[in-house]
């Protein structure tokens, strides 16, 4: 990826950090969400997951609404440690997460319908996705995120994150995807064009910023 955006033309600074380096600052935050009772351990596997979900989503990689299947009674959650499992976060049941876009406006999502309680820290020791962002986010003075509009419900989950640890909120912009001529966003999975194909075929950086422009 790095030998693509350079290829492109595209120049970034600082220097890029490395996700696997940083595992100690998303433990510790993980921690601080554990003991204020932020998160609760669940034993339910990826195909106790699959089996959970009532329709299909408008989008195949967003988190399933979980059903709270080991979601503890009440309000009070532990605060102990529980080695080899995963721990999700416990989403306000009801509560109207809203922001505003800057590509598509005003944004709602209601927990607990719209997303449900959402991983935080694998049994492997490793975090989530939207645990690492609002960390990284803090971290590096990250004031505004441009992603894939396929990660709006993300926000969401990433405000809640920022709420229970204590941290500054950031502005989004989430951008339209692309997509091929039957309207199927491109992906890996389905072997869509990578940049490193138009390359191969002799484009160079410039062609390829002008089809995307």
């Amino acid at each position: 990826m790095v030998e693509d955006l350079a290829w492109l033309g595209i120049d970034w600074e600082p220097p890029m950090v490395s996700q696997s380096e940083r595992v100690g600052i998303y433990r510790q935050a993980f921690e601080r969400l554990l003991e204020a009772g932020f998160v609760y351990p669940c034993r339910c596997s990826r195909k106790d997951l699959a089996r959970m979900m009532h329709a299909p989503h408008e989008d195949v990689d967003d988190e399933p609404v979980y059903d709270g299947r080991c979601r503890p009674p009440g309000e009070d959650l532990s605060r102990s440690l529980m080695p080899g499992m995963n721990y999700r976060f416990r989403v306000p049941d009801g509560e109207a997460i809203e922001f505003v876009d800057g590509s598509v406006g005003a944004q709602s999502f209601t927990a607990g319908v719209d997303f449900g309680d959402f991983l935080v820290w694998r049994k492997d020791g490793l975090p989530s996705y939207q645990l690492a962002c609002v960390v990284d986010d803090a971290a590096m003075g990250i004031t505004e995120v441009v992603r894939g509009a396929d990660l709006l419900k993300s926000t969401a989950r990433q405000i809640l994150l920022q709420r229970a640890l204590g941290l500054g909120g950031v502005e989004y912009f989430h951008t339209r995807l692309m997509v091929d001529e039957h309207g199927v966003r491109l992906a890996k999975r389905h072997d869509a064009l990578a940049v490193r194909t138009l390359r191969e075929r002799g484009l160079s950086g410039e062609d390829v910023m002008a089809m995307l422009g």
